[in-house]
């Protein structure tokens, strides 16, 4: 990396007739040629392996609070619940139940 001179700014690389020049964005200061066979700019990304956990449906609501409310299918009286933002912010969010007895999963807007 080579910075301007003058205003400090980061100079972009160009080769003109086998010598390298940097150029000045800011304020097109161009310094002098320089023999180089090339100028590479390297990247090094470290990344870690994540595990991911697979969880069965049925365990995911066992952990969710429960409410009282009639499932639609077997008119069990307690539901498990949570609520996501589904739609814009200005709008309520979705309440989503999952029923105690049967498993049966509705929601309600």
């Amino acid at each position: 990396m080579k910075f301007c001179d003058k205003c400090g700014n980061l100079m972009i690389p160009e080769k003109s007739k086998g010598k390298m020049k940097y150029t000045c964005r800011k304020c097109g200061y161009v310094s002098r040629g320089e023999k180089s066979a090339s100028t590479a700019i390297i990247e090094e990304k470290i990344h870690e392996e994540k595990k991911v956990i697979v969880m069965d449906e049925a365990e995911t609501f066992k952990e969710y609070p429960k409410t009282r409310i009639i499932c639609p299918e077997c008119d069990n009286n307690e539901a498990y619940w949570y609520m996501q933002q589904t739609r814009a912010a200005d709008e309520p969010p979705t309440r989503f139940y999952s029923c105690t007895k049967c498993g049966h999963k509705w929601r309600e807007y």
